[in-house]
């Protein structure tokens, strides 16, 4: 019998294995596709290597402003696929703990077709494999809601969009969250017309609301239709060339039409086939593997990584999942889930991130200090000819601790990184804005606004920012 088994290779799986196999327990990896899960074939990898396709091409198309000329670009996208499968499988073979899952005795098995539990402690593959362990670490991962409307399987997924031959000449897309966001402005960037659908009343709607509203605003420039608060779909339909939304909005039918209709709703734990009452293990009302702070489940062996729990689904912290599930599961109840400050971004055109807590939340709670400033006065992005964003800080006035980090614009992800360590290592603003960051940079424009905010501080502090 195996000491650990993890089911699952995304990075919650790939993690724990690892963990588990250097704290000297003899483990195996089973997955039922590739090795890297959905983060390295359907995930944040191809995806933003798309976004870098699209960023080349608007990069491209403003070479004249200084004085490079070159003609008009245009996208061959089946060499850009075949550019996507090249990253994809580097990833595999060199980025996602490949190499480090062998050195450490971890037996891989790869490719072995959907896994389900025959009881708490055996597992078995619809190849034939089957695991007795100890322990197991459920790190199925997440997939896409689907809707329950008629003609709902005309509709496209995310992992559908990145999959297509060519680009297609119009497209909707369902759903404004970070998902629907990045599939919008990658084809929208490739030449198709989209038509960005949300029902609620702004898109992005977890992103502090200046960013909605400057995300959305630049989208509309960029020719994207967002349509926000659009009613009830009814129903789909195949059309000669495509494929028709039927909706309802205050009572008036309504109808949008394009070539392929992608849906981005919202995610949902992997679990099916898994047969988790076999294993003893309970869901929550959502369909979530539930867990306790020491990421086990209902049943005393079984863990449970990332995605499949519901809680923040981001590969940063499936990692993190993964390390102190396989922890638990090897040493016993020893480490438990931090509070930890959990920066987010998405690499749309333009850039959204944060992290921390919004304006509106932020001031539900403290005596707070907000500072803006917008990417058009400085010095880096007007070199850059991308001036179009901004970078607010969110500051509790007593204490002068940084509460939150919300940035739209070039390198809006890498900004708020930054932030993310200063929050994380406890600076204060006043400390923030003292460090001497390079200049121009990107990184520079974060110590602006962390001055601006200092010297809206400055009556309560011995020192004036310069």
């Amino acid at each position: 019998m195996l000491d650990v088994i993890v089911i699952g290779a995304g990075p919650a799986g790939v993690v724990a294995a690892l963990r588990a196999g250097d704290l000297g327990a003899r483990t195996a990896l089973v997955t039922r596709d590739l090795f890297g899960g959905m983060a390295a074939n359907d995930g944040p990898v191809p995806v933003r290597t798309l976004a870098h396709a699209a960023r080349l091409m608007r990069d491209a198309r403003q070479l004249g402003r200084y004085g490079i000329e070159v003609g008009e670009p245009v996208l061959d996208y089946a060499l850009l696929l075949k550019r996507v499968r090249e990253v994809t499988c580097d990833v595999r073979a060199h980025s996602a703990f490949r190499q480090q899952i062998d050195d450490a005795g971890v037996t891989l098995y790869e490719q072995r077709g959907a896994v389900r539990f025959v009881n708490p402690h055996t597992i078995a593959t619809a190849s034939g494999l089957e695991l007795q362990g100890k322990n197991i670490i459920i790190c199925t991962g997440g997939v896409s809601r689907q809707l329950s409307v008629p003609g709902f399987e005309l509709t496209a997924t995310h992992s559908d969009a990145w999959k297509l031959n060519e680009v297609p000449r119009s497209m909707l897309v369902i759903g404004g969250g970070a998902t629907g966001a990045q599939v919008a402005s990658i084809f929208n960037a490739f030449g198709s017309r989209v038509q960005l659908f949300h029902a609620g009343r702004r898109i992005l709607p977890t992103e502090d609301e200046d960013v909605s509203k400057v995300v959305a605003c630049a989208f509309r420039k960029t020719g994207i239709e967002v349509k926000e608060d659009f009613g009830v779909i009814e129903s789909f339909e195949k059309t000669p060339t495509g494929v028709r939304m039927n909706f309802s909005n205050d009572g008036n039918q309504r109808n949008a039409e394009a070539a392929l209709a992608v849906t981005a709703i919202g995610w949902v734990a992997n679990t099916i086939g898994l047969d988790l009452p076999h294993a003893g293990v309970e869901t929550d009302g959502r369909g979530f593997i539930r867990v306790d702070q020491f990421l086990r489940t209902s049943a005393s062996n079984v863990f449970a990584a990332g995605d499949v729990t519901g809680r923040l689904m981001l590969a940063p912290q499936a990692i993190h999942d993964g390390f102190i599930a396989a922890t638990n599961a090897v040493r016993g109840l020893t480490m438990e889930i931090p509070e930890r400050v959990a920066p987010t971004g998405s690499f749309t055109d333009p850039e959204y991130a944060q992290v921390g807590l919004t304006e509106a939340r932020a001031r539900a709670t403290h005596d707070i200090v907000v500072a803006n400033i917008n990417f058009d006065s400085t010095t880096r992005t007007i070199i850059d000819g991308r001036t179009e964003g901004f970078c607010k800080l969110i500051v509790e006035r007593r204490t002068r601790e940084i509460l939150g980090c919300h940035v739209v614009g070039e390198r809006a992800v890498e900004i708020t990184q930054v932030a993310a360590v200063a929050m994380s290592g406890g600076m204060r603003v006043d400390s923030l804005a003292r460090v001497p960051l390079s200049f121009p940079t990107y990184a520079g424009v974060l110590g602006r606004v962390a001055a601006n905010a200092t010297r809206q501080l400055n009556l309560n502090l011995p020192w004036q920012a310069t």
